[in-house]
């Protein structure tokens, strides 16, 4: 189950790597295209095009005439040649073409550049495509957090399964813990070996992922469409974090009870207090213990409460 639960951040990584390349390589090609009135005298095209090529996102700005802008149009269009070739006047402006420099292509920048361009009094229009470039960066910032929102369920899930699983394991060696207890063995030499499985439990599950994200990978490559493979530091990392998560829910099994009815209890989901989150709401509230209506104590906003931190703290060491 923490394979299962890795693998399917493996396949959200492997997407989103593969997203995030598409985009770059459609973000290479936002290029911004002045268009200068006919009557632009050369001087003036020289001044714009050498103060725009002073700006530190520009790799280059290139003066394209109404002659070459044809020429362009019917290597482009070859299906219209036949028009163009009518044409007793030729209807494309002359223009500049500016390119931007790589990593220096965000929304941003480049409406940046196109307002200093529109300022010069002989350019009639600057354009960049603006819309694909807003659903371009929108793509991007959708795509990276429905990957952080999915990934972070699943890295919980994860901990949650090692976190069961070493509770049982607790519970199945309770009369050695007790035993050990006896011969004087410290709290932190008891803990050891639980943190120590957790982690490897992690690691063990993020190989299995990893094998059979890259099982997956070859067998999309092989028969549907072409992907490319992750880098070996997102490999590393999540290797990494699949021992890490292991050892932080061997401390969190010891101390919280993650079974349904024990998380009902801890955080007081019997008592309804309707009254006291009719405002402000749920959360960021400061947690009460008040009387109960059955006479005895309740929480007030119990999920609030930060009084198991020292013993999070002694069973990771800290």
């Amino acid at each position: 189950m923490v394979g299962l639960a890795l693998y399917v951040i493996g396949l959200l990584g492997l997407a989103t790597y593969n997203l995030q390349q598409a985009l770059s390589t459609i973000e290479d090609r936002v290029q911004i295209a002045v268009y200068l009135r006919d009557d632009t005298r050369q001087s003036e095209i020289d001044l714009a095009q050498a103060e725009l090529g002073e700006i530190p996102e520009v790799r280059a700005v290139r003066f394209i005439s109404k002659r070459e802008a044809l020429e362009l149009a019917r290597e482009e269009l070859p299906e219209f040649s036949a028009l163009f070739s009518d044409l007793e006047v030729n209807p494309l402006p002359q223009s500049l073409e500016v390119e931007l420099i790589p990593g220096e292509r965000s929304q941003e920048v480049v409406e940046r550049i196109s307002a200093a361009a529109l300022r010069y009094p002989f350019v009639e229009d600057a354009r960049y495509g603006r819309e694909w470039v807003d659903r371009l960066f929108a793509l991007r910032r959708i795509g990276a957090a429905t990957t952080f929102a999915m990934g972070s369920a699943f890295a919980v899930v994860a901990a949650l399964i090692i976190g069961t699983a070493l509770r049982i394991a607790i519970f199945a060696r309770r009369e050695e813990i007790y035993v050990m207890r006896l011969v004087g063995a410290t709290n932190g030499f008891i803990r050891r070996p639980f943190l120590l499985e957790g982690a490897l439990s992690g690691l063990l599950g993020g190989g299995l992922a990893w094998l059979m994200t890259w099982a997956t990978y070859r067998g999309v490559y092989a028969f549907l469409f072409q992907l490319a493979w992750i880098p070996p530091t997102w490999i590393f990392a999540g290797l990494a974090s699949g021992a890490f998560f292991g050892a932080i829910a061997s401390a969190l099994a010891e101390i919280f009870d993650f079974r349904p009815l024990a998380i009902i209890d801890a955080l007081g989901l019997r008592n309804p207090i309707f009254t006291p989150t009719a405002a402000y709401g749920h959360f960021g509230r400061e947690p009460q213990c008040v009387d109960a209506p059955d006479g005895g104590k309740m929480w007030l906003f119990g999920w609030e409460r930060t009084d198991r931190e020292d013993d999070l703290r002694s069973a990771l060491g800290l």
